[in-house]
């Protein structure tokens, strides 16, 4: 499964941006889609995360702010956000677990190659 995400960028603090994740290759069935940023120096966070079910969860400190949402159609996992402050920044990794056909079924985790987000005061 390969993960292609694309929409980041710089913004001033109070802008927005949308990032957008497209998974491709060979899958049954992709089940969790998230979002995770990393800043310098510190560990990967979850931001958002949306299952196949539709349930969400929201880290504390984009709630109300960012919205993450999917297309299973297209395989597709979008972050709308909004309101950006500078330590928004980081750069943004999508993340989903998949049920592959290796020898048997099994579900495995991919990461997207990450996305920069920069927000400027």
């Amino acid at each position: 499964v390969q993960l292609q995400a694309s929409g980041g960028g710089l913004v001033q603090a109070g802008g927005s941006l949308r990032l957008s994740c497209e998974a491709s290759g060979s899958f049954v069935r992709i089940t969790n889609m998230a979002w995770f940023r990393q800043a310098p120096g510190d560990q990967r966070e979850k931001v958002a995360a949306i299952r196949s079910s539709g349930e969400i969860d929201y880290a504390e400190h984009v709630q109300g702010r960012f919205a993450i949402s999917r297309d299973n159609d297209k395989n597709t996992v979008s972050l709308q956000m909004n309101s950006l402050q500078p330590e928004d920044t980081g750069v943004y990794f999508c993340n989903v677990d998949a049920w592959i056909v290796e020898g048997t079924l099994r579900r495995s985790t991919y990461w997207g190659q990450g996305t920069l987000v920069t927000v400027s005061s």
